[in-house]
């Protein structure tokens, strides 16, 4: 009987973070989506759009792992019992730096691939581009993590009665 209770919570839990998975991704895909067609209508560069956006939803992808990986490790706890808007705004400085960190391991493990060795690999990594991604993902990750501090300390259930319920329902 607990081998089937024990299936039924991995089962539950998987659900739960892929569930998490795909809604972190949406918000990613979104923004990013969001700024590469942005990027396009700046430049008037049209050519290879789906590249463009094919990058954005593998970054989304990506950091939407990277995310899930750094709650898993619990990022950020420490500052939990801060008000909301400190933790949610430290929390998205800290997964920014984490996403900036995987960002330069995968830049120098591309470059290494390509025949470089390991100083030129992280010597001609463009740093200041990095830089500026990690500045998008910052203002990308601010809303997010406040969304989910907010569902942290209400609550899933009430949390998403509160978004996704009309003032009708919530009154009773």
């Amino acid at each position: 009987m607990s081998g089937e209770n024990s299936k039924v919570n991995v089962k539950q839990k998987v659900a739960h973070e892929f569930k998490e998975f795909v809604v972190i991704f949406l918000y990613l895909a979104f923004f990013f989506c969001a700024v590469g067609t942005y990027r396009m209508l700046l430049l008037s560069d049209f050519r290879d759009s789906y590249l463009n956006y094919s990058f954005a939803l593998i970054n989304a992808l990506v950091i939407g792992k990277v995310i899930l990986i750094g709650e898993y490790a619990h990022l950020g706890k420490k500052y939990e019992t801060r008000r909301l808007v400190f933790s949610s705004i430290y929390k998205a400085l800290l997964f920014s730096v984490l996403v900036f960190a995987f960002h330069i391991a995968e830049e120098a493990i591309k470059r290494r691939l390509h025949g470089e060795s390991s100083v030129a690999a992280l010597h001609n990594i463009h740093f200041d581009d990095l830089l500026g991604r990690s500045l998008v993902v910052f203002c990308t990750f601010v809303p997010l993590f406040a969304f989910r501090e907010l569902r942290r300390v209400l609550g899933e259930d009430q949390f998403y009665h509160l978004v996704f319920h009309a003032a009708a329902d919530r009154k009773t």
